[in-house]
């Protein structure tokens, strides 16, 4: 007999939910609809800048409501139980925000730039060629560098503002090396996420802007995926990319959402 479990709806945020400060109205009605049926539903996103908490209120700020911290998942978090789980070691140095503060003390590293086993690096708004060179500095004598994920860009409005991946590859072609692939969309991203929330693959459906990111998530491990185009790629990207989403929407509010999660 077939389970009547329903499917856990994993949403992106930037380009998914909203632009920068721009609510998408497709992915307000979609949380509401989740909401209001019992639909279970996750955010899982490569932005580390900002805490759960902070996200909740950045979210609240544009009428999303009833949401709660625990229901977000970021690239920061995973990095952290990344390398702590992969490389060991427990000093670490960053470039980033209050999300990345959170996630290295959240995973027990102690913050400091006396002999740190790790740099992680993720988007700092904030940010100047100090900072960088401090950092890379560190990277050369002995600290590992990190990435939390390799974003080209990231919606924001109208426009694009430059993403992590930009940020971290400056380091790996200063250091001629590659770091761990750890964000989406990388499996370790996947697994990391899916064992902290108890789920299989075959629970949950990915649901994003992003070709190169949040579908090629799915696409690449076996999980169902849906592409919505309100952020970085549209539709005539797909057969560029030869990344191919389950389904396609223009906005959020033209899916199924009953349905979806019941098959």
């Amino acid at each position: 007999m077939k389970s009547m479990k329903k499917k856990t709806l994993i949403f992106d945020l930037d380009g998914t939910m909203y632009r920068g400060k721009q609510l998408i109205e497709g992915g307000l009605k979609a949380v509401t609809y989740c909401q209001q049926h019992d639909i279970p539903f996750l955010f899982l996103t490569n932005n580390a800048t900002r805490t759960p908490e902070q996200n909740v209120r950045h979210m609240e700020e544009m009428g999303y409501q009833n949401i709660r911290p625990e229901q977000f998942y970021n690239s920061a978090m995973a990095a952290a139980q990344y390398a702590k789980e992969t490389f060991g070691g427990s000093k670490a140095w960053f470039v980033g925000e209050k999300g990345m503060e959170e996630a290295l003390k959240q995973y027990g590293f102690e913050i400091t730039d006396q002999s740190p086993d790790f740099v992680f690096v993720g988007l700092d708004r904030h940010a100047d060629y100090q900072t960088y060179s401090k950092a890379l500095s560190l990277m050369f004598h002995g600290a590992k560098l990190i990435g939390t994920n390799k974003d080209r860009k990231i919606p924001d409005g109208d426009d694009f503002l430059v993403g992590n991946g930009a940020v971290v590859h400056m380091f790996e072609y200063a250091l001629d090396e590659k770091c761990p692939d750890i964000g989406k969309p990388y499996k370790e991203m996947l697994d990391l996420c899916l064992n902290h929330y108890g789920l299989c693959a075959e629970d949950v459906i990915l649901i994003g802007d992003n070709l190169e990111t949040d579908i090629a998530l799915g696409y690449n491990n076996g999980v169902q995926t849906v592409f919505v185009t309100t952020g970085v790629h549209k539709s005539s990207d797909i057969e560029r990319l030869n990344i191919y989403p389950d389904l396609v929407v223009e906005d959020l509010d033209q899916l199924d959402l009953n349905s979806l999660c019941s098959d």
